[in-house]
């Protein structure tokens, strides 16, 4: 399996990657000039996508701040999280209860390096080093034993990142999902999101452009049945599976994904 080889600990530069993609799309400072330019020929053809992503980092804002208010959850273990940027997931949730773990995981190694820094004086929190697919190495990891309770509600996150791994049946976001939540206790909860598009032209140019600008480091765009796959089983909490900028908006005046050539798509669900 792809996820079983040996994680690189250099920092390429040259290579985008979607962590350091993303953080620019949100303002953030920890990307190069290769990331940038592959974000100037992506905007051309999806030229939402930086709305797109700040939404998504809104949506993850709000669905961890629901979990921990509404559904007392204290637990969280955020798969494929990303560079820091502002309000992670540990600040929401520890806003609400101070008490609250959260263990990220990421397989970019500039993400480990800013992470571990931001979180040093944050013993309820941790960075792990690995592929979200690797779920026995994440979930046996010494610090998610230290942080996550397994026999309590944990609420396990893929918030936009399902569309940086290729389908596979031991390896695809489907098999990913089942491998995962079967290890938790009903009451549990699953954020998942990914980009997709109801245009066959706009998955394809994606998919490609993406592909060729990571040097395979990516996956596909989907369309929404395939989101919808992953959430068999589960209770699809309101307000369904949406466009992420329409789940529980804050305000009737919230931003709104302008246009719709691809959006980010997904929802929470509970774990039966």
């Amino acid at each position: 399996m792809q996820a079983d080889k040996q994680l690189s600990t250099e920092i390429d530069a040259n290579v985008p990657t979607a962590a350091r993609m993303y953080d620019y799309y949100l303002g953030g400072k920890d990307n190069y000039a290769a990331d940038r330019a592959a974000v100037g020929e992506l905007d051309k053809v999806v030229p939402s996508t930086r709305r797109l992503a700040l939404n998504n980092r809104r949506f993850l804002q709000r669905v961890v701040r629901t979990l921990a208010q509404e559904y007392g959850i204290r637990q969280f273990l955020d798969h494929g999280s990303g560079l820091p940027t502002q309000d992670n997931v540990h600040q929401i949730a520890q806003r609400v209860a101070p008490e609250s773990r959260v263990v990220y995981v990421d397989n970019d190694p500039m993400v480990l390096v800013h992470g571990r820094a931001l979180l040093d004086q944050n013993d309820r929190t941790a960075v792990i080093h690995a592929d979200m697919r690797s779920t026995e190495e994440i979930f046996s990891h010494p610090d998610t034993q230290r942080l996550i309770d397994f026999s309590q509600p944990v609420a396990v996150l893929f918030n936009s990142v399902f569309h940086c791994i290729p389908d596979s049946d031991s390896d695809g976001p489907l098999a990913v999902v089942r491998r995962v939540t079967e290890r938790l206790v009903p009451g549990s909860y699953a954020v998942m999101c990914q980009l997709v598009s109801e245009d066959p032209e706009v998955r394809k140019f994606v998919t490609d452009f993406m592909d060729q600008a990571t040097q395979g480091h990516w996956g596909r765009v989907r369309e929404p049945k395939d989101v919808e796959a992953l959430f068999e089983g589960m209770e699809i909490l309101e307000p369904g599976l949406v466009e992420v900028s329409t789940w529980r908006p804050d305000t009737d005046v919230a931003p709104r994904q302008l246009t719709d050539e691809w959006i980010e798509f997904g929802g929470l669900g509970r774990i039966r």
